[in-house]
Parts: structure tokens; sequence; C-alpha cells
């Protein structure tokens, strides 16, 4: 289900319950809507909304913390693929397959996390960008340096490798979205509820009703956010892949 489908039916559920609360206002006897009831459901409104409060806002930065992670792995990605391969231009003509598999390994990387994996894959790489990498490993293990100078580059090669390696593990591991859908579910019912106290004892007209749906679209479009920065190889606010195809776009020269 998209972030904005989701984000609407949460908008929806909140505004729903401040025509409840309005329509309810209107059903319950008298003596229900005095001022000591007033008093108790402000405080059990102030209550919820402090709550829900608090969790959309430790979502909202857990979203953004866990996006500027992934977009800073994207760059350590793209910096990796060019420095391993320099150093393996600088190691000599013996290199070239494993540039060539370099290449492949990162053509597979932008192919897989900027593009909707097949049911069931989650996040594992798919075979193209496996082989690859399996090829490219093989082959830097396979050189042969025979020179200080290759000796060195050999090192340097294997290690850039096996942090761009990691890199590339947690990409694919974190490409999938981390929310909880009970929590997201709670938190709407908090939000209706409050939404609810504030239409049982608000006038009925149009600019409480325009209120109400503002203030219920900016709460659903936090909503909106979170779920585009939990997904963030997909939807409107994606990571660029900018970075890795400039890359690719440098490697063999």
């Amino acid at each position: 289900m998209s972030s904005f489908l989701v984000s609407l039916i949460v908008c929806g559920f909140i505004f729903g319950g401040a025509l409840f609360g309005m329509l309810l206002r209107y059903l319950l006897p008298e003596h229900h809507l005095s001022s000591e009831t007033k008093d108790v459901v402000k405080l059990g409104a102030g209550l919820i909304g402090t709550m829900a409060a608090l969790v959309l806002g430790l979502l909202v930065g857990s979203a953004k913390s866990s996006y500027d992670t992934q977009k800073n792995e994207v760059i350590d990605l793209a910096a990796g693929v060019v420095m391993l391969d320099r150093t393996l231009a600088h190691f000599g003509p013996e290199a070239k397959p494993a540039r060539e598999s370099l290449r492949a390994a990162a053509n597979g990387a932008v192919e897989r996390l900027w593009n909707t994996p097949a049911p069931g894959q989650g996040g594992k790489a798919t075979p193209l960008t496996q082989q690859a990498g399996d090829t490219l490993y093989d082959q830097l293990h396979a050189l042969a340096p025979q020179t200080d100078a290759q000796r060195a580059a050999n090192s340097e090669a294997n290690s850039i490798f096996s942090s761009m390696f990691r890199t590339r593990l947690l990409l694919f591991a974190q490409s999938g979205s981390s929310l909880s859908m009970p929590l997201l579910f709670v938190m709407t019912f908090w939000l209706s509820a409050v939404f609810t106290s504030f239409g049982l004892f608000a006038p009925r007209n149009a600019t409480v009703v325009a209120t109400l749906l503002a203030s219920a679209i900016s709460v659903s479009g936090a909503v909106f956010l979170i779920l585009e920065m939990d997904r963030p190889f997909s939807g409107m606010i994606q990571i660029s892949s900018a970075p890795l195809k400039h890359a690719i776009e440098q490697l063999g020269r």
C-alpha cells in the first residue's frame, strides 16, 4: 500500500473522529455535557494527545535518522567503487577482469536498490548482483602481486572491497520497511479519540470544520513523511541514485 493512500486513510479516521464527536454532542443527554464532564474529557484528551505527540515525534526522528544513515551509506558505497577501481588500475592490466566485475556489481546494486524486489526476496541481493560480487571477490584474491607496489595495491583493494561489501549488505538489509503497522494503528486510534473530544464540545460551523480538517491533514502529513522516509529507495522522498551512477561513469578511466 502506498504512503499516500495510508496517510489518506489515517486522515479519514482522524477527521471522521472529529465529525463523530460533533454528532455525538447532539445525541448525548444534556447532563453528559456539563462543565465537570468537559473537564474530565479535556484531561483524558490531553493525556492521549501527549502520548500520541511523543510517539509521532519519535517515529519522525527515527525515520529521518534511518533515511540519513542509508543516504550516507550510498555515498560511501559510491566512493568505495571509485577508490577500488583506481586501486585496481594502479595494480596493472592483470586487474582488468576485476574492474569489469566491479562495474557489473555496481550496476546490479543500482538495479536492486532502486527497483521493487520480487515477492519473497526481502532485503536479499538479486542473483545477478550476488554473482557479480562473488566473482569480484574471487578475482581479487586470485591476483598475484609481483612487486611491492602491487602488493600494497592488492592489500588496499581487499580492504576497500571488504568495507564496500559490508555497506552493500547493510543497504540491502535496510531496504525493507521497519515501521510497525500495529504501532501506526494504535497511534491513529489515539489521534481519532483526541479529535473526537475536539468535536464533542466544538460548535457546528464551517470555521470549526475547516480547522479540524486542516489539523487532520497536518497530522496525516506527518504520517506520510514517516512512511516515505521509511522506504528511502522508492516513493516521492527517495534517496538519489546519482552518486552511485556517477561513480559507475568514472569506472575504467
